[in-house]
């Protein structure tokens, strides 16, 4: 497949949220062991970059409505994690660590079927300066 026909556009998008990893039945020990200081309650201010990809409208020249798409982000995404704890505030975390791994994973599930006009590519969430999760869909 020839990648240089297709246009691909990326809107950022920023929210600020804690989280604290562990599970409920192991000992303190043990998930020190395991998460380290991540155990304790702390937070990040992440960068969203949602791709799209799709034809490009002869009449606009635009690959996505951004209203749309800002539109979708906000409602599904920012509101539900900005200024949140995310395995205490969001239910799809209930049984999950709310890693960025996952966090990548809740977001593609929220906004896939949302989007108009445009084929979800990639989510990628940047959780500190030197880490970031990218999400293709699938698993």
């Amino acid at each position: 497949m020839k990648n240089e026909n297709k246009t691909y556009l990326t809107k950022i998008f920023y929210f600020c949220a804690a989280h604290q990893y562990g599970h409920d039945e192991w000992t303190k020990e043990k998930n020190y062991e395991v998460f380290g200081e991540d155990m304790f309650v702390h937070g990040h201010n992440y960068t969203l970059y949602v791709t799209v990809t799709g034809q490009i409208d002869p009449i606009t020249g635009f690959l996505v409505d951004l209203g749309h798409l800002k539109k979708v982000v906000n409602e599904e995404v920012i509101q539900k994690l900005d200024h949140r704890q995310i395995e205490k505030d969001v239910n799809w975390f209930k049984d999950k660590q709310p890693s960025s791994e996952n966090l990548v994973k809740f977001v593609w599930n929220v906004i896939e079927n949302r989007l108009k006009g445009c084929t979800l590519h990639r989510i990628r969430i940047q959780e500190t300066p030197t880490i970031y999760t990218d999400y293709y869909g699938g698993n």
